[in-house]
């Protein structure tokens, strides 16, 4: 059987993803209650245009509203469990290390949705620009990407393993 890999999908782990549901149900339930709550107590403070809580309280709101976007969407993609991955080949799920051309230590890390920030190593998403590189990628393999100020940057590929935790 082959197993492809889907960009558009989220490897969560359990624990991972009840976390997220458990804000998204939190934010759009009694969240949305207490915000609106905030909003109608500084709106009866009077004028508006001057009002620092009235504000404050509407740029909370609009943040929570985001957020709950984002969650929904994350859960929407999400898939529990271990994403399919092969000994060597760098994709989510996998412990990667690799090194910067220029420099000669390694840096080890897991590839993996932002929401995984709990593992004990330091967490790279597969949407990243470092990330979207290496992802596919084997062992052995030099690869280059492009950082956020616009200089190409190359990185060796020394290691790709199963994340087992630490």
């Amino acid at each position: 059987m082959t197993q492809t890999r889907d960009d558009n999908v989220t490897w969560l782990t359990q624990e991972a993803y009840d976390r997220l549901k458990s804000e998204l149900d939190h934010l759009s339930g009694s969240g949305r209650i207490e915000i609106a709550e905030k909003i109608e107590a500084a709106r009866e403070e009077g004028d508006l245009k001057e009002n620092g809580g009235y504000h404050a309280a509407k740029e909370e709101q609009g943040k929570m509203e985001a957020r709950i976007l984002q969650l929904t969407e994350i859960l929407r993609t999400a898939r529990v469990g271990e994403a399919p991955h092969t000994e060597g080949v760098v994709g989510p799920g996998m412990t990667v290390t690799v090194k910067f051309d220029g420099d000669d230590d390694e840096v080890t890390f897991l590839l993996a949705s932002r929401e995984e920030s709990g593992s004990p190593i330091d967490v790279y998403s597969p949407r990243s620009p470092l990330g979207s590189a290496i992802n596919g990628k084997r062992v052995g393999e030099n690869v280059s990407y492009t950082l956020p100020n616009g200089k190409s940057l190359g990185v060796e590929i020394i290691d790709a393993v199963p994340y087992t935790g630490m």
